[in-house]
């Protein structure tokens, strides 16, 4: 029996394997078989370079679950006592590197990280034994014992057949890895995929009431997975099954990519696109990495770009390191071109469709879109690449590329500055009203109605130049959404307009954190009587905080909305000739008051002009102060006169709950008090 210390460069290497070396110690079982995987691999390998003549036989990995132990037993090369030695005693070599520097020209399918991973076994284990015999003629069946210190025993052993058991004796603290069906969930988790048989268990079948276990070994893995196949030789229903195998719950995918490339860099997959309509992080790393058919992660941020994260499907490389940080990832050279070569695959696969099938292309852009609108908004390259595919749907549902729309709304949609307007609901039918007003001024009106497009419009205004503009629909009157010419004043005498406004402006309804300002404007007498705007800026500030950091601030302030009164409806006329009727009496006095009052205020005002305020006699400080407040006290009094004039009319406050409703701003008590006022006034 030979003793000896594990040759390492730190006092004790296995602190370091179990605090710092792996992130997630489950992975223990992907290492012990991805090294049995490749094991077999190179007898594969030897066997067809004739460097190995003896019969393969079954080479199915068998993972067993005993009472404090799990054991991986491969019939693969297995090792010598001298090659033990070398590679799991002298932790700083891989017993890869000389197999693939000797058959580096069939090394494809080798994993090849047999040596320090095989390490993470003492993340759950208190003991680990080998006991292994090479394929080579006459070898000495060895075993190799470790406790978890730097110590180690190796002896000879009496195994018959060549190959490699892997028995882990586990600590207390890891039994849970004693369970079956954490084994083969482990199992279907990280090595589902992998190109040789992995047994776990036997198969089970129900029989009279109850599930019975079966002689059949209960295989795990796929050995063929279909992104290993050659294209050519695969039907659409070969995909969609795969997709199914994947994602069992999802629904069938719109298109698919597959990766097959062999230079600058190794690599495989298949590429889904789901459809994707709303909420970006429930649809997000979807993408299982692989590495030679092994599981990695199936978090890919950082390793391609944001956006194709929403994609579904498999990457398969041999240039993305296994165990190594997400900073190196994303540092590393090769990652880059990858995550490079997949994006211009992904532009090309919609360009063809674009191209190939324009009608199908736009079947499917609102599943779609969400996609590329990420994507054009995260990547500039992906945007130069789609700008001349992406599209706009307008509110008749009919599709237009942005060079074909521009060309649509020119003629009819450029404003008195030469600015082009795109006009835009964000919902069709809580915004009917101000569409239809839209086109029946022929004004075309795109549905913007997707989680990411309040963004896209910010984007698309800066690609398009300042000549461009949007405007959502019900961000002003009709008239004003496009101005053809500078606005007129209001018609109307400053008696009568501020009346008016005061009238509207003391009833409508207290909101929290929402600010109405009234404004009277001549809109013709076929539009409304009342409708309810936000500016364009206000609301897209607000939209914008609501999905990105740091805009706080505008997502704190109160909705801003511009109540529009149509002074050329006869509904707003009545008002007008109703309240005159019914408040002048009163608020003549008042204004006679406050007139004497202002003018009185300005003498003294001017008689100030171009004095210093110590030289203003105390008694005029005085009376200026007595003034403003009398002013004040006669404005509040007009306003509380007009106020309780509107209190009592039921027009006023039916045109204002009209105008709230189609806004969808009239809920709960207040649509209760509609609906009964509507009835008594029918």
């Amino acid at each position: 029996m030979q003793k000896g210390t594990i040759g390492v460069t730190t006092e004790n290497i296995f602190p370091v394997i179990k605090q710092f070396l792996y992130s997630d110690r489950e992975i223990f079982l992907r290492e012990i078989v991805s090294n049995a995987v490749d094991a077999t691999q190179k007898l594969k390998t030897l066997a067809s370079k004739g460097d190995f003549k003896g019969e393969m036989g079954d080479l199915t990995v068998h993972v067993t679950i005993g009472k404090d132990t799990i054991t991986v037993s491969d019939r693969g090369i297995g090792m010598t006592a001298a090659e033990i030695d070398k590679y799991i005693n002298q932790i700083a070599f891989s017993g890869a590197n000389d197999f693939l520097e000797k058959y580096k020209n069939d090394a494809n399918a080798i994993i090849g990280h047999f040596g320090l991973g095989f390490y993470s076994a003492f993340m759950v284990s208190k003991k680990v034994e080998i006991i292994t015999k090479s394929y080579q003629d006459g070898a000495q069946a060895v075993k190799w014992s470790c406790d978890g210190s730097p110590e180690f025993q190796l002896s000879d052993s009496d195994k018959a057949d060549r190959g490699t058991d892997i028995i882990l004796y586990l600590d207390d603290d890891s039994k849970e890895y004693l369970q079956e069906s954490t084994i083969q969930g482990l199992l279907k988790k990280y090595c589902r995929f992998l190109p040789v048989k992995i047994a776990c268990g036997k198969n089970k079948i129900w029989k009279d009431g109850k599930e019975v276990e079966t002689a059949e070994d209960n295989i795990i893995n796929n050995v063929e997975p279909l992104w290993a196949k050659t294209p050519s030789e695969l039907k659409d229903e070969d995909y969609k099954g795969f997709y199914r195998e994947l994602y069992p719950m999802q629904d069938e995918p719109l298109f698919w990519i597959h990766l097959n490339v062999d230079f600058p860099f190794h690599l495989t997959g298949i590429l889904y696109f789901p459809k994707i309509k709303t909420n970006l992080d429930l649809q997000k790393n979807r993408i299982q990495l692989y590495c030679n058919q092994v599981f990695v992660t199936d978090t890919v941020d950082g390793i391609v770009p944001d956006f194709l994260t929403l994609l579904h499907g498999v990457i398969d490389s041999p240039d993305i390191p296994l165990n190594v940080s997400r900073s190196y990832l994303q540092s590393d050279s090769n990652v880059k071109k990858i995550s490079g070569y997949i994006t211009k695959k992904v532009a090309d696969r919609l360009t063809a469709i674009f191209k190939n099938d324009r009608k199908e292309f736009e079947q499917k852009w609102d599943d779609v879109k969400l996609f590329i609108n990420y994507g054009m908004l995260t990547e500039e390259d992906f945007y130069s690449k789609m700008e001349k595919v992406a599209l706009f749907k307008d509110t008749d549902g009919k599709y237009f590329t942005f060079e074909e729309y521009k060309k649509l709304i020119e003629g009819n949609q450029t404003d008195k500055n030469k600015s082009l307007i795109y006009l835009y609901a964000t919902n069709k039918e809580e915004q009917y009203g101000y569409i239809e007003a839209a086109r029946n001024k022929g004004y075309s009106v795109l549905l913007m109605d997707n989680q990411l497009d309040v963004p896209v419009i910010g984007m698309l205004e800066q690609k398009f130049g300042n000549s461009s503009r949007f405007q959502r629909v019900d961000s002003d009157s009709v008239d004003n959404l496009i101005a053809k010419e500078d606005n007129k004043p209001v018609d109307l005498p400053a008696g009568q307009l501020r009346m008016i406004t005061k009238v509207f402006s003391s009833q409508m309804p207290k909101i929290e954190k929402v600010d109405f300002h009234v404004d009277a404007q001549s809109l013709g007498e076929s539009s409304l009587p009342v409708m309810v705007t936000c500016s364009e800026y206000m609301r897209r500030m607000k939209d914008m905080a609501a999905i990105q950091p740091g805009m706080n601030f505008y997502g704190d302030m109160p909705d801003m909305y511009t109540v529009i009164l149509n002074k050329d409806h006869k509904l707003i006329k009545k008002v007008l000739d109703d309240a005159e009727a019914a408040c002048d009496a009163k608020v003549k006095p008042e204004d006679d008051k406050l007139n004497s009052l202002k003018e009185r205020q300005a003498e003294l005002r001017k008689a100030r002009e171009g004095k210093k305020d110590e030289d203003v006699p105390q008694a005029e400080k005085d009376e200026i102060k007595e003034i403003d407040g009398k002013i004040s006290e006669a404005e509040n009094t007009i306003s509380g006169i007009y106020s309780e004039y509107a209190a009592g009319n039921k027009v006023v406050h039916e045109l204002i709950d009209l105008a709230l409703l189609q806004n969808g701003m009239l809920k709960g008590e207040a649509l209760a008090a509609f609906i009964r006022r509507s009835v008594e006034l029918i």
